[in-house]
């Protein structure tokens, strides 16, 4: 029993040991790659190119917004007008009250579809908007990626994590190779 109790410990004596070396020879960095990013020529040129792409929605945005407000003031108008009618007797038969709620019904049926068109307007804009997001920076993406793995290469950097997609809980400033990255695609 001694000797397997002398055994285990030997074992975990010789286990932190191997972890405790390959720990002192382990490199850990950090970069963020969206300060990498906003610092590059590109990030102007393709923002403002997605800017441009926006203020031609937004307009379009605001047309159908306009449309949309309109025909529910008319409806408003003419509900009410109805509705007035109806109270001071100017419309008496079922034919006329019937001829009424239909009309009342289009329209409102009308502002419900302009309604559903905008909202799917605004969400097929956000979706594209986003792809085109994507499709942009992807090679800009490509490019800080590829200038990270080589700075790691060259420095001999085990791990770089990157501290913009919120995956690094703490980092040593010590490490921080945001600055040299930017150095290297300079």
């Amino acid at each position: 029993m001694k000797l397997k109790i002398w055994l285990t410990a030997t074992f975990a004596l010789f286990l932190s040991l191997q972890v405790s070396s390959f720990a002192q020879n382990l490199k850990i960095g950090y970069v963020d790659s969206d300060v990498i990013i906003k610092q590059l020529p590109e990030y102007k040129t393709i923002t403002e190119e997605l800017e441009k792409m926006q203020k031609q929605y937004i307009d379009t945005i605001q047309t159908m917004e306009n449309n949309l407000k309109k025909k529910a003031e008319e409806f408003k108008s003419k509900y009410e007008e109805a509705q007035r009618k109806v109270e001071s007797g100017e419309i008496k038969s079922d034919a006329e009250i019937k001829a009424l709620n239909e009309e009342m019904n289009l329209l409102q049926n009308e502002l419900r579809i302009l309604d559903d068109s905008l909202t799917s307007y605004k969400q097929n804009v956000r979706e594209l908007l986003i792809n085109k997001s994507n499709e942009l920076f992807k090679p800009v993406r490509e490019k800080v990626i590829k200038a990270i793995e080589d700075l790691a290469k060259e420095l001999k950097y085990n791990f770089i994590f990157d501290k913009a997609d919120g995956v690094l809980l703490f980092g040593d400033k010590e490490f921080d190779l945001t600055f040299k990255v930017l150095d290297k695609l300079k």
